[in-house]
């Protein structure tokens, strides 16, 4: 496990985070491949169908993964002071949680799925490939939280190549499963969401054991899975508002989602595509983001505040730099990337235009995530919650409906545009919010000395 708490700052930070990115990067693979296999063996209306699903899913999930990043928070704090005792605590409360929180959610999201697909207006050639698809995967939730579970808690103690193993290792399986399932099986969109919860499940356990090898600190078995109510509620209160806000973040993508469904089964299906390249542009931002949340927690817990300071501007640094080269990746070859997923020309064209649109701001989006990495690894969770909530609801949602109406001319590049004018936003708005300093005093371990 890794001590946070002494050592070189930009060093820790930088091999802490690769991993971390390589993890992600795999891990938003399986998004990927799905919608490579779906376009090229399948067609556009199984592409928007796998696209439509997303969202949906992220709504049901969200609020589950906010709350269990609270746990982490307080693991990565426990670890930091050296108490030991209270992060095996910590480590059971949490998979008591994700266990019995995702079998209800998984009963829920499978009962409703095709209402909540005709509700969204989706094209109805398409509504009933996404129920297949989400029913499937939502079956598999239970081994998909388990294995973030076990992926979040080596990470909270320092481990970050750990999980990168287990990733490829799930996302190289997923990617034969797709194959075998769609090409030679032809299970169609059955088959792709067969494949990712296989996977996952195989990681899952796969990753159990390790974490259960003699060695370490931690051995997760049914005996040993009691809740521990005084930091549940310490964990709650850290991870309820970033679970709150992640709800709405999600609820605001089935908004999106709502306003492009009305331009057709074309742009559906360049939402999609595109919006799987916008996830791996903003991996960089998102694994040092997670990095710096783990080391400030660390650091917050063993009263290192002008470490904390330190590892925020190194990150901030990296980050911005990353986000620059990958907007200038995207303006030169997004169009002939979006050509790998799809041979629609018009699908194509939907798509770059809405990648040229929301790369130009990268910078900003990676500021405001570093920033707020920093802030959720201190225990400070509620104003960044609020902070998001308004630039979602209050601008990019109605902006994104105003500027797509016939009268403005910008079409469906209407509602791209109000991506980045929400995160001009949330980024200065964290970043004011940052200099105030009140995250000093968020600490769960002990008081924090604010001089």
């Amino acid at each position: 496990m890794k001590d946070f708490t002494q050592g070189h700052v930009s060093k820790q930070i930088l091999y802490f985070a690769l991993p971390m990115l390589a993890a992600n990067v795999f891990q938003q693979l399986y998004n990927v491949v799905d919608s490579i296999v779906v376009g090229n063996f399948i067609g556009t209306e199984a592409l928007a169908a796998v696209g439509a699903s997303f969202p949906v899913l992220f709504v049901l999930i969200s609020l589950l993964f906010g709350v269990s990043s609270g746990i982490s928070v307080v693991v990565s704090q426990y670890f930091g002071a050296k108490e030991y005792e209270n992060v095996v605590k910590a480590i059971n409360t949490f998979f008591v949680f994700i266990f019995a929180s995702s079998i209800v959610m998984s009963v829920v999201g499978i009962y409703f799925a095709r209402d909540i697909f005709i509700a969204l207006h989706l094209p109805k050639e398409v509504i009933n490939p996404a129920v297949d698809y989400l029913q499937i995967y939502l079956g598999g939730t239970i081994f998909m939280f388990g294995f973030y579970g076990t992926n979040a808690i080596l990470r909270g103690m320092g481990d970050s190549k750990t999980p990168l193993y287990f990733v490829i290792f799930s996302t190289t399986l997923n990617v034969i499963l797709d194959l075998v399932f769609v090409i030679t099986f032809h299970w169609g969109v059955k088959g792709v969401a067969y494949a990712s919860v296989i996977a996952q499940a195989a990681a899952f356990f796969l990753s159990t054991f390790f974490i259960n090898r003699d060695d370490s600190l931690v051995h997760l078995s049914l005996k040993s899975l009691v809740i521990d109510w005084e930091i549940f509620w310490k964990s709650l209160k850290i991870g309820l508002p970033t679970g709150l806000q992640q709800s709405f973040v999600a609820l605001g993508m089935i908004a999106i989602l709502r306003i492009v469904n009305d331009f057709g089964t074309s742009t559906v299906a360049a939402f999609t595509v595109a919006g799987r390249l916008d996830s791996f542009a903003a991996m960089p931002a998102m694994a040092m983001s997670m990095a710096l949340a783990a080391f400030v927690g660390q650091n917050v817990g063993a009263n290192e505040i002008q470490r904390v300071r330190e590892g925020f501007k190194v990150t901030l640094l990296i980050a911005s730099v990353i986000s620059v080269s990958v907007s200038v990746v995207i303006y030169f070859f997004g169009e002939q990337i979006m050509g790998f997923f799809t041979k629609d020309s018009n699908v194509i064209a939907i798509g770059y235009n809405y990648l040229l649109i929301v790369s130009s701001f990268y910078l900003v989006f990676s500021s405001m995530f570093i920033i707020q990495g920093a802030l959720r690894g201190a225990g400070d969770t509620l104003i960044p919650m609020f902070i998001t909530l308004f630039a979602l609801w209050v601008l990019r949602i109605p902006f994104s409906i105003i500027l797509s109406r016939p009268s403005f001319g910008l079409g469906i590049d209407g509602v791209w545009w109000g991506i980045p004018l929400a995160w001009c936003f949330g980024g200065i708005a964290s970043y004011i919010y940052y200099r105030m300093g009140k995250w000093k005093n968020k600490a769960v371990t002990k008081p924090i000395n604010i001089d």
